[in-house]
């Protein structure tokens, strides 16, 4: 029994020393949306379990912070679940959701639909590059766990401050590479034992941690934008990215 014991303290020990260090780890490029209908659908389950539910409240809760009113784009929503619950929490904004693949517009309209708030949102496909909205247009963007997609992510940026209107914002969401090792550890036993099929063959969740951005990375990203306002907030294993269009930018 004190064997046991001390090897249990042991083990909680090294997960300590070496679990939270940060990872040093070359960036991986990742493909930018999902196709596959079996990978959409895997996506959409794991959408709804509560980890993913948690996240969202940790972006909304920052999002209020910024007070978002007029016309709101979510740029690669997925499924939808975060324009679901954006709806509750400002109810005067009227929402875009613009996302790559056909198939995941699809599931954000039905989910969507499914809560009977159609005449708020609208859906919309196209890229981060080229945007399907005139300039000047948009009062608010918001992106979550797309960043690490964007295969021109400085190009990308430019894109939003392209549609914002003057004095319009954005706030990002995602992933960062420089995270503890133990959320890798912790990712790779989820993808290896827990999750489905469809998700190990696209390499996720790994491959969007290992295509994600560090915060001194992020940081270089973004001074070279069009945004003279701007500020990078690190999380635990998330980051933010929040600017505002001045009226000389």
């Amino acid at each position: 029994m004190v064997y046991t014991i001390t090897a249990v303290l042991l083990l909680l020990l090294l997960v300590l020393i070496f679990g939270l260090r940060r990872a040093r780890v070359s960036r991986q490029v990742s493909n930018e949306g999902i196709e596959d209908d079996a990978a959409v659908e895997a996506y959409n389950r794991i959408n709804r379990w509560p980890q993913f539910r948690i996240l969202r409240k940790i972006f909304i809760a920052e999002l209020k912070k910024h007070q978002p009113e007029g016309i709101l784009a979510d740029i690669g929503c997925g499924p939808g679940y975060l324009i679901t619950d954006l709806i509750p929490s400002f109810p005067n904004v009227s929402i875009k959701g613009v996302d790559i693949s056909e198939e995941m517009l699809t599931k954000a309209n039905e989910n969507v639909v499914s809560l009977g708030v159609t005449q708020k949102v609208s859906f919309h496909k196209g890229d981060i590059g080229q945007l399907p909205f005139e300039d000047g247009s948009i009062d608010f963007i918001v992106s979550t766990l797309s960043l690490h997609h964007w295969s021109e992510p400085g190009q990308a940026v430019n894109e939003l401050h392209r549609v914002l209107k003057q004095g319009g914002q954005f706030l990002v969401f995602d992933l960062r590479r420089d995270s503890f090792r133990l959320m890798y550890w912790i990712i790779h036993f989820a993808q290896t034992v827990i999750l489905s099929k469809a998700l190990k063959h696209i390499n996720e969740p790994t491959g969007s941690f290992l295509a994600a951005y560090t915060i001194r990375e992020t940081e270089r990203i973004v001074s070279t934008t069009l945004f003279k306002q701007w500020k990078v907030k690190p999380g635990l294993f998330w980051l933010f990215i929040w600017g505002r269009k001045g009226e000389i930018d």
